[in-house]
């Protein structure tokens, strides 16, 4: 074997142990300030958690997120994918119980629904993933049972307003998008009680698990100032300088992570696609994409 060949391979094999041993544990909290919010507005801290994918064994993750009630956010946003594993729930309510009592919102993604499987990670590069014929199904009633003792307000397919800092907060959010789980319709008659209510809302904030391009136009149409999702991982897999590879959904590659600009005819709406803090178990790799939280400041415009 030559030596550029014998390089080559120990390069590979380097970036695989980094991936699987050293990145995927590099827990990180992003943080963004966004002027969202009407004048004179006192600043909101949100906390916005997505794809832990929590396998009950995974105790470095569940202390990271433990201690993530030292920030006292606001508001968390939980945008799912919160299990990973049948027993998951045993890990995830480790992680969460720091946060009772704190206002919260969730909605499932579809590993709240079906645990992993294994799959070929090359079948990504065709587009977003399939189902698989036969998953296993997950208890979705005993999570949803844990996060509203919580106190946190289930928005799959729902609508809600909440009172954070004296501000009125009107909330609207679907279930999962990547299993076509979201029903859009059903937001209708709920969005036009809000926009009933007073005072008016200071901030109309979008939830949804996969960030596809029919979710995001629909809340900003809606008049939704501020967009939240997860699902993407970041890409989990990133080129240094080039980004993501893929998205495992529509958006664009550049909006796989972050905060961004959505505009949908003459609106516009501020998007964070968080990149998440967990993997599939049968696919425990991250490269260039540490896993991460985000600590959105929102201030007075």
């Amino acid at each position: 074997m030559s030596g550029p060949v014998k390089a080559v391979l120990a390069a590979g094999a380097a970036t695989a142990a980094w991936g699987v041993l050293v990145e995927r544990e590099l827990f990180t909290i992003r943080r963004a300030t966004l002027p969202v919010l009407p004048a004179g507005s006192p600043d909101l801290t949100v906390l916005h958690l997505s794809d832990l994918h929590m396998a009950p064994w995974q105790r470095h993750k569940q202390r990271f997120v433990r201690e993530l009630g030292e920030l006292e956010p606001d508001l968390v946003v939980d945008t799912g994918d919160n299990l990973g594993h049948p027993i998951g729930l045993l890990g995830l309510k480790a992680a969460l119980e720091p946060f009772r009592g704190v206002p919260g919102v969730q909605v499932h993604g579809s590993n709240d629904y079906w645990a992993p499987v294994p799959k070929n990670p090359f079948r990504y590069f065709a587009g977003p993933s399939s189902s698989t014929p036969m998953p296993r199904r997950l208890d979705t009633a005993a999570l949803d049972d844990f996060l509203g003792e919580l106190g946190w307000t289930d928005l799959n397919n729902r609508t809600a307003r909440l009172t954070i800092k004296g501000l009125p907060i009107d909330l609207i959010g679907v279930d999962d998008p990547h299993r076509e789980y979201d029903r859009l319709d059903a937001l209708d008659e709920g969005v036009a009680r809000l926009r009933a209510l007073e005072p008016r809302a200071a901030l109309t904030l979008g939830v949804a698990h996969a960030p596809y391009r029919r979710i995001l136009d629909d809340f900003t149409d809606r008049g939704a100032d501020l967009l939240l999702a997860g699902h993407t991982h970041g890409g989990q897999v990133c080129v240094p300088g080039f980004g993501a590879l893929v998205t495992n959904c529509d958006i664009p590659r550049q909006q796989v992570k972050g905060v961004s600009e959505w505009r949908h005819g003459p609106r516009a709406a501020t998007l964070n696609v968080s990149a998440g803090l967990g993997t599939s178990i049968y696919a425990p790799v991250r490269f260039a994409c540490r896993p991460e939280v985000s600590l959105l400041t929102l201030t007075a415009r």
